[in-house]
C-alpha cells in the first residue's frame, strides 16, 4: 500500500537541496573553532549557511545564531523572564510565558497593554496567521517562514525563532535571528561559540542543510508554488463541507497557511481518526506533534472557545507543493467513507 504524507507542519520532508549539502558536508572533518586549514572550511559552510539564512529571511538587521532547533531557541531568548504571551502558542514558547494575551475565536491574538510579548506568526494546529510583531520579544517565525512572505527587519521584533526541518531541512537544526544591539541571556555557557551566545560545537552537516533548505524554500516561494497549494487546500475544504455538513473548519474566515486544513466532526475523536487515516495510507496529526506522541485535548481550540468535544475532534491536514490533487481528492473520499461509517453507528 503506498503512503501519502499530510503532515508537513510536523516536518517537511527532506529536499534533495539539503540532503546533498549535508552529504557534502561530511568531507570537512575541521573543527569550526579551529584555526588551521581544516577548521576554516568547515567555518566558511557555517557561515554560508548563515550567509544563506540572513538573506532569504530579509535579516539584515538581525545575527543569525544556529541552535539546535526552534525550542532550544525559545529558551535562549526566553530564559530570563517577563514574557507575555497567549494560550494558543506553541509549548516551546508557552512553556516559558505568562499566557495571559486575550485570543479571538477566529485566533486572533490581541497585543494591547502586552509589554513583553512572544507572538508566532502562524499557529501550527490551525493555520492562522497574526498581523502585527511591532516591537514584540520574540516571533515565531518556524511555520511561516518558507510558506508565506516574511522578513524580519520589517517586522519590528527584538528576535526570531526559525527551524530547518519545517522548510526541508534535517531536524535537530534551527536558529534565533536576533536584533543587532539587543542582548538576551546565554542559556548554555561553554566556549562561547555562535557569537558567544550559543556555546557548543556547530552541527556543521545539519547547518549546511539548513542553509540549502532555505535557498530552495525561497525559491519555491517566489515562484508562486504556495499559491497551487492554497487553492488545493480551499478544493479540499470544499469537498468536506459540501459532504459533511456539520464539520466545523476551524479559522475558515481569518488569514491561514496555504497549507493548512484543521477541522472537527464534534464527538468524532481526533485520535480515532488519526489512527484510521493511518491505517489507510494517509498520515495525518491531531494537534501539534512536539508533544512527545502523545494525542490529547487541544488547548489552542480551547483557547479559540470551542469546547471540550469538539476541540477533541480536531484533526490537521498539512502538504506541501509536491501534493497532488490525486493525494488530497483520494484523502477527502478516504475521510468522507469512515465519517458515514461514524454519522451511522451513531444516528
Amino acid at each position: 500500500m503506498s503512503r501519502v504524507y499530510l503532515d508537513w507542519n510536523a516536518t517537511a520532508p527532506l529536499r534533495a537541496e539539503a540532503r546533498a549539502a549535508m552529504i557534502a558536508a561530511m568531507d570537512a572533518i575541521g573543527n569550526p573553532s579551529s584555526v588551521h586549514g581544516e577548521g576554516r572550511k568547515a567555518l566558511a559552510i557555517v557561515e554560508r549557511a548563515r550567509a544563506q539564512v540572513k538573506a532569504a529571511f530579509g535579516a539584515g538587521s538581525g545575527d543569525v545564531v544556529f541552535t539546535s532547533g526552534a525550542t532550544e531557541g525559545a529558551g535562549l531568548v526566553l530564559n530570563g523572564g517577563g514574557f507575555a504571551c497567549a494560550p494558543v502558542e506553541h509549548d516551546a514558547v508557552f512553556a516559558w510565558c505568562d499566557p495571559s494575551l486575550a485570543v479571538s475565536q477566529d485566533g486572533a491574538v490581541s497585543l494591547k497593554d502586552a509589554g513583553n510579548a512572544a507572538l508566532q506568526i502562524a499557529n501550527s494546529e490551525t493555520g492562522v496567521l497574526q498581523s502585527s510583531f511591532e516591537n514584540i520579544g520574540l516571533c515565531d517565525a518556524v511555520q511561516a517562514f518558507g510558506k508565506v512572505p516574511v522578513a524580519f527587519d520589517w517586522m519590528g521584533a527584538k528576535a526570531a525563532l526559525l527551524s530547518a526541518h519545517k522548510i526541508g531541512g534535517p531536524k535537530g537544526v534551527g536558529a534565533v535571528v536576533i536584533q543587532q544591539g539587543h542582548e538576551v541571556p546565554t542559556l548554555i555557557k561553554g566556549g562561547g561559540q555562535e557569537q558567544g551566545r550559543r556555546s557548543g560545537t556547530e552541527n556543521v552537516i545539519g547547518i549546511a542543510g539548513f542553509g540549502a533548505a532555505v535557498e530552495a524554500a525561497q525559491r519555491d516561494l517566489d515562484a508562486g508554488l504556495w499559491d497551487q497549494v492554497e487553492k488545493l487546500r480551499d478544493q479540499l475544504e470544499a469537498r468536506l463541507v459540501d459532504e459533511a455538513p456539520d464539520a466545523i473548519i476551524v479559522g475558515q474566515g481569518a488569514k491561514r497557511l496555504p497549507n493548512t486544513s484543521c477541522f472537527a466532526v464534534p464527538a468524532w475523536k481526533g485520535e480515532t481518526q488519526v489512527m484510521q487515516m493511518d491505517l489507510a495510507g494517509y498520515a495525518i496529526s491531531a494537534g501539534s506533534a512536539c508533544s512527545s506522541g502523545k494525542v490529547k485535548q487541544s488547548r489552542v481550540l480551547k483557547a479559540m472557545g470551542f469546547d471540550d468535544t469538539s476541540a477533541s475532534s480536531a484533526i490537521r491536514v498539512s502538504f506541501g507543493p509536491t501534493t497532488t490533487e490525486d493525494e488530497i481528492m483520494g484523502f477527502a473520499d478516504t475521510w468522507l467513507a469512515h465519517y458515514r461509517k461514524f454519522k451511522a453507528r451513531a444516528a
